[in-house]
């Protein structure tokens, strides 16, 4: 079993939360929620993919969190980013593989 790597969280105000950038991300995480959620939200891998989504080339602005954040599959469900038409990516863990 891989033990879960540990994300650095700064609470930034009542409802929302920093990832700083750090190692090869390109930007910082942002994540909503409240004290309670953000204990639920930290048992799984959705911070750890916020911060790996903060990573991708052409990123423009923050790799987002909304307060439904959970494990996904690349990007992590409830998780929001925008990236550059010309430099940037597009995944299909951003929006889901279940979509025709």
């Amino acid at each position: 079993m891989v033990e879960k790597q540990i994300v650095m969280i700064q609470k930034v105000d009542e409802c929302r939360w920093r990832i700083p950038r750090e190692g090869k991300m390109r930007t910082e995480g942002l994540v909503y929620a409240n004290e309670r959620m953000i204990k639920d939200i930290q048992k799984d891998e959705s911070l750890r993919q916020v911060a790996n989504v903060a990573s991708l080339p052409g990123i423009v602005g923050l790799s987002m969190g909304m307060p439904d954040i959970h494990w996904g599959y690349g990007f992590p469900i409830g998780g929001v980013a925008a990236f550059d038409v010309d430099s940037g990516i597009v995944s299909p863990g951003g929006v889901g593989y279940d979509i025709n």
